[in-house]
């Protein structure tokens, strides 16, 4: 059997410890089984259990600091004026000095928004929506790309073969970072390798960040080849003298690259970036006031928290609406379509399905008893053949006459159809 390491699948582990004639647990984590498969003695085995339950469980809450909540909104009454801020604003004033985590970044970077504030690059284009805080070396999670799939993420063989691939690169340390960033600032003929040097190191943090998105409307590995060109982008446009690690700045290129991917390509009907994004915040909102209230909330209720009118916040309501498929199957057994409980309006109905045909036939049978000229001079100027009408000049230029005598014909033969012994077949079908 082959060599257990930490990628091994853990029916490959229990087999290699029965093998063996190790006993386990048959409930036991991965982490155990790998301690037992490695040597480790039970009580060894059980405490890195236990330490693998914990680190997965952990998750970091929201910051609890009065003079970080101090420095936050002092922040948002000085830009709210000016509708924008740079992110290196918000990491220099509030990531940096409180050491923010990517959770805590997140939620900063939500309020922000909340509050009116768009955030921007430099050059005032719209920035990514995460920050990360500098750090000396990669986040836990960064690293975390896949070993640690979360629940509901289904991976199949070229997911797997990919995320094997990428493993195999080691990653970066600051000084390597700087060292590549200068090769790349020199623009010599190494300049191109070093650019891939930095992706290719990255590769685990733009599925990191993917895994996050998955159920969103687009499938995992399309995620990872959008936050793959975001990362090249932040490649491109890295600059160490700043002082922020790499992957601090490549996260914000990547979650911008997904999440305008999912923008663009997620929906049946596009819906632009910037509706997107009032969409996300008024479902946030909307979970926040169903907690609050108990129930759910009114459209009053959710415009006076966004400052927007009731009938602006059914407009957006209305539109983040996702379509449904009129196949999509009804019932247990699948045996029934949407399509089939949805009433067609325009369906003319067949009681007045057979109105029409017994008139098309009375009508048929009245035309029959005028001149072959009478009949197809009606017949043209009322659209009976084709439904298109004529004018009394087009008429005419088919019968080679004046519009004069083709009004003539039309009269004659209306006067002739007046005339009781015709008009009774077909008073039955007129509307009272």
């Amino acid at each position: 059997m082959a060599t257990i390491t930490a990628s091994s699948k853990i029916s490959d582990i229990k087999a290699y410890l029965d093998q063996h004639h190790v006993s386990y647990n048959s409930r036991a984590k991965k982490a155990e089984l790998l301690a037992l498969a490695q040597g480790k003695t039970p009580e060894e085995a059980a405490a890195a259990g236990k330490a693998s339950t914990h680190k997965r469980s952990t998750k970091s809450g929201p910051i609890k600091n009065p003079e970080y909540d101090k420095a936050l909104k002092a922040l948002i009454a000085e830009f709210k004026p000016l509708k924008q801020v740079k992110y290196d604003d918000l990491a220099t004033r509030l990531a940096q000095p409180f050491s923010l985590d990517e959770e805590n970044i997140e939620r900063m970077m939500e309020k922000v928004e909340d509050a009116g504030i768009a955030i921007v690059d430099e050059k005032g284009d719209p920035a990514p929506e995460v920050l990360r805080a500098k750090q000396n070396k990669p986040s836990k999670e960064e690293l975390a790309a896949a070993e640690d799939t979360p629940a509901g993420i289904k991976i199949n063989d070229p997911v797997r073969m990919y995320l094997k691939e990428i493993g195999r690169v080691s990653l970066l340390k600051g000084d390597e970072e700087i060292e590549i960033a200068k090769r790349i600032e020199a623009g010599d003929a190494d300049a191109e390798i070093a650019k891939q040097e930095l992706a290719e190191a990255n590769l685990r943090l733009v599925v990191s960040i993917a895994k996050r998105y998955v159920g969103r409307g687009m499938q995992f590995l399309d995620l990872i080849q959008e936050g793959n060109m975001g990362l090249m982008k932040a490649v491109e446009k890295f600059d160490y003298q700043k002082g922020f690690k790499f992957s601090t700045y490549a996260t914000w290129w990547i979650r911008q690259a997904i999440t305008r991917a999912i923008a663009d390509q997620a929906r049946t009907i596009r819906i632009p970036v910037h509706m997107v994004e009032t969409i996300n915040k008024l479902i946030r909102i909307q979970r926040q006031l169903l907690q609050d209230l108990g129930r759910e909330p009114l459209p009053e209720e959710i415009g006076a928290e966004m400052d927007l009118v009731p009938d602006k916040v059914r407009e957006i309501l209305k539109i983040a609406q996702e379509p449904v498929s009129l196949e999509t199957p009804i019932g247990e057994e699948d045996d029934s379509h949407l399509g089939d409980f949805i009433e067609d309006n325009e369906a003319v109905s067949p009681a007045d399905s057979a109105a029409y045909e017994m008139l098309r036939e009375q009508l048929e049978s009245v035309l029959d008893t005028l001149t072959d000229r009478e009949e197809n001079v009606l017949r043209l100027r009322f659209g009976l053949e084709d439904g298109r009408t004529r004018t009394l000049e087009e008429v005419g230029r088919v019968f080679g006459v004046t519009r004069e005598r083709i009004r003539q014909i039309e009269a004659k033969a209306l006067r002739k159809l007046r005339h009781p012994s015709r008009s009774k077949q077909l008073k039955d079908f007129m509307d009272e």
